[in-house]
């Protein structure tokens, strides 16, 4: 038998692919390397699966085509992936960040009816089919792995990246790809958690605050967020340490991560809040005064690098340690030592490059009917549910095309 398209695959945009392709009328094959399909869907966003978020733009996103991202993310909106999720009994709910999840706050809602949705629109789904070679010869594929082989009119990779290797993103996409004379944007592990080598910070794990986040290179700002970080034993994590490690790890120049504990401030306003303090109460000690705007933890920290006394007074911080503790309060120059690395990557930085794929259809541009979806591309958004919508809108692309250049009628 020949399909009509091998999806290569079941993540997020595998699934897409595929559902969407059966529902144009074409034949599809689904094969999955690893044991159960949509390992990502059901561990992503503390297992509840950040769907997609409220606005969603090529802003939220990292390409060397940034361009081509945002004619795919216009094609199969925000809106379309929750109508889509919608019509197959997912309630998505919006939440005050702007992240829409499922209402059971279940990863496994997403998936279960991803899979009842493949079952009805009969999809062949094969999992432990890992692909290890494509071949293309009279206009058709060839795809062989351990004891078995299948021959299809089109090939959709949609491998993922390198992120979660676990999860059976190892690479093995961008190898297939390759074989076929795709170039490659070297790779970085993204949306990873920071280390770091200061105890003292070290000893503040479990901490949670909003932080203002900002990388400079050679002097120059590069990156900035405001968003949740959290203390760990080993570094930082949450939102705004997660978004800004890809920035870090493709700084080539000198480089410094600088934190700014009180986001609702900046030095200026910092110091007119102490001056004022400062001559309202005057005996109103340090410790008490920055309590009221950070974890009791993370002030006794920043009182010990600046070197004062937790009870000495307002009236007695002379000018020069009164700038010196606003600087450690809003332009904290964070001890980066690197990332946990792609073990621990939510996805995946670069990728198969833009510069053989047609940007309309994301077909090769060396092979007929190679297809590429989701992460495997040089495509990584910010954390809240954008690399999930990149996977919903780059798999229905495909299908799209797919369809279109069989010539099925709908």
């Amino acid at each position: 038998m020949v399909y009509d398209v091998i999806v290569v695959g079941a993540g997020a945009a595998g699934l897409m692919t595929a559902i969407q392709a059966a529902e144009g009328g074409l034949q599809v094959l689904l094969l999955e390397g690893q044991k159960k399909v949509g390992a990502k869907i059901l561990m992503s966003g503390g297992t509840r699966c950040n769907v997609t978020n409220k606005a969603v733009s090529e802003k939220d996103f990292n390409s060397e085509k940034i361009i081509y991202v945002r004619n795919i993310l216009r094609s199969f909106s925000n809106t379309d992936t929750i109508r889509f999720f919608n019509d197959l009994g997912v309630e998505l709910l919006l939440e005050p960040t702007g992240k829409y999840f499922p209402s059971t706050n279940s990863g496994k809602t997403v998936l279960d009816a991803l899979m009842r949705k493949v079952e009805v629109s009969k999809i062949t789904l094969l999992v432990e089919h890992k692909v290890k070679a494509i071949s293309f010869n009279n206009n058709e594929y060839s795809l062989k792995g351990d004891n078995f082989h299948f021959n299809g009119k089109n090939v959709v990779l949609t491998t993922g990246g390198l992120s979660y290797p676990t999860t059976g993103s190892d690479g093995t996409g961008y190898r297939l790809a390759q074989s076929f004379g795709h170039p490659m944007i070297g790779t970085d592990p993204a949306l990873t958690p920071l280390t770091t080598s200061d105890n003292d910070l070290k000893s503040l794990s479990g901490i949670t605050l909003d932080v203002e986040l900002s990388l400079t290179e050679d002097g120059k700002k590069q990156f900035s967020c405001r968003d949740s970080f959290l203390f760990t034993h080993v570094g930082f994590s949450g939102p705004s340490a997660l978004d800004i490690s890809r920035h870090y790890l493709r700084a080539k120049g000198k480089k410094m991560v600088k934190v700014n504990f009180i986001p609702d401030h900046d030095e200026n306003s910092l110091q007119t809040y102490l001056a004022k303090i400062q001559k309202d109460i005057p005996r109103k000690t340090i410790r008490n005064v920055l309590i009221e705007l950070m974890p009791q933890r993370l002030v006794d920290i920043i009182l010990k690098k600046t070197g004062l006394e937790a009870d000495l007074a307002m009236n007695q911080l002379d000018k020069t340690s009164r700038l010196n503790l606003i600087c450690r309060c809003v332009q904290y120059p964070l001890d980066v030592t690197g990332v946990l690395g792609y073990s621990k990557a939510e996805v995946t930085a670069g990728g198969i490059d833009w510069s053989e794929i047609n940007p309309k259809t994301l077909e090769s541009k060396l092979v007929p009917g190679l297809f590429f979806a989701g992460e495997i591309l040089d495509v990584d958004g910010r954390i809240g549910g954008f690399n999930f919508q990149w996977a919903w809108a780059s798999g229905h692309t495909v299908a799209q095309a797919i369809i279109k250049k069989q010539g099925v009628v709908t």
